[in-house]
């Protein structure tokens, strides 16, 4: 039941306490403005604390618009122009956070995600924003110019609003739909939803042929339609996983054409015709098992590729081989859904978002930030980045009493 005391009167309140909610909150608070963050959860920042195998890659030094997917690709630029990885770096280094550079302008603390959170919140501390953990919302309402968030601890009340929920990615964690459900209450279309960066599951026959390889990877380059990413590949006992596996999933469709360069740092035809000619009575299967897994050369000469003495293979059939190792087909039955899923594809519609704001065109005083509008970036810390600059554009834009 809803307490009968006076309400909680605030200028902002910040729904979720997540990355972007968290950051817009004392960008907000650093201008004055009394901020309060409601998160249903018993405490704050759970997902940033689990990211990056407890070392949160909290951005990329690379980001730029073209590492997101969005119906409206162009709708993030304004955001990431304003706030960009070298300021949240600058933050990071204020606090005396060590990081480190693993790949690909990756950053990770060399410590914890602990500390990542811990930022955030001094940072609301020192912004005067109370934070109220474990508080469950009932109810949402917009009156007299004031929005009403009802909980069993009380009313709160603030003429600003700013959705910060999240989507619907790794439910043990606390996700639920309930941005896109006030997102519809007050007008905004919501774009499908479904699991990004998440691993990818084989069936039938596929799982058979691969199952017992639980734990092997190798490098590859997986494609689909004209996008591809190299990195690992993992083999899982549901599928297949790994970082090339997670980036592909973003735009992989069941159904659609899957595949795999599995030499992707070699011309195929040239280095099977290179050791055709220097090693002609070595087996197809050795050779292989140089450059891949021994295990997984195995099973492809097992099934797929029966290995002879590579004298014994004419030009033809060298290059063949090649091209199947290079465009190897996967046939993929689905993905493990958002249990194990990263990210939520979809989300509020840009169309009804200011781009420098990320105010609501529909209703004032409403703002949506971070996972739950409709830009999802790539493997990599871009999501972080998009959740630091959002949640910046909010900041600065939310007004007062």
């Amino acid at each position: 039941m809803v307490s009968s005391a006076a309400p909680n009167t605030d200028d902002v309140l910040v729904l979720g306490a997540g990355a972007a909610g968290l950051f817009c909150a004392f960008t907000a608070g650093q201008r004055g403005r009394r901020v309060r963050v409601i998160e249903h959860a018993n405490k704050v920042g759970k997902k940033i604390l689990m990211s990056g195998g407890g070392r949160c890659n909290f951005t990329n030094t690379g980001t730029t618009h073209a590492n997101y997917l969005s119906a409206n690709p162009h709708f993030c630029k304004s955001a990431l122009a304003r706030y960009k990885p070298a300021d949240f770096i600058a933050l990071v280094e204020r606090h005396g956070i060590r990081y480190h550079e693993k790949e690909l302008g990756q950053l990770f603390c060399d410590e914890s995600s602990k500390l990542i959170v811990r930022m955030l919140v001094d940072e609301c501390r020192d912004a005067q924003v109370a934070i109220e953990t474990d508080c469950a919302i009932t109810a949402v309402s917009h009156r007299n110019g004031r929005y009403e968030v009802a909980t069993p601890r009380g009313l709160y009340t603030a003429a600003s609003l700013v959705v910060a929920t999240g989507g619907l990615s790794i439910p043990s964690m606390g996700a639920t739909g309930f941005g896109y459900q006030l997102a519809r209450q007050f007008g905004h279309a919501v774009l499908p939803t479904r699991a990004g960066l998440v691993p990818l599951t084989l069936s039938g026959k596929p799982l058979d042929d691969h199952a017992d390889l639980a734990g092997v990877a190798l490098p590859v380059e997986a494609a689909s339609g004209h996008q591809r990413f190299r990195g690992a590949l993992l083999i899982t006992h549901r599928g297949l996983s790994g970082p090339a596996i997670l980036q592909i999933s973003s735009y992989w469709q069941p159904g659609e054409p899957l595949s795999l360069n599995l030499l992707p740092d070699l011309d195929a035809a040239d280095w099977l015709a290179a050791q055709q000619a220097e090693r002609p009575a070595t087996m197809l299967q050795t050779v292989l098992a140089e450059v891949l897994p021994k295990r997984y050369a195995q099973r492809l000469c097992e099934r797929w590729l029966p290995s002879r003495p590579l004298r014994q293979y004419r030009p033809a059939e060298l290059k063949a081989i090649a091209a199947q190792l290079e465009s190897w087909p996967v046939t993929a039955s689905g993905t493990e859904g958002y249990r194990t899923a990263e990210v939520t594809l979809g989300g509020v519609d840009t169309d009804g978002l200011d781009s420098k704001t990320m105010a609501s065109r529909h209703q004032p005083g409403l703002y949506f930030i971070g996972e739950v509008v409709d830009v999802t970036g790539w493997l990599g810390g871009y999501n972080f980045q998009w959740a630091w600059a959002s949640g910046h554009a909010a900041g600065l834009a939310v007004s007062g009493s």
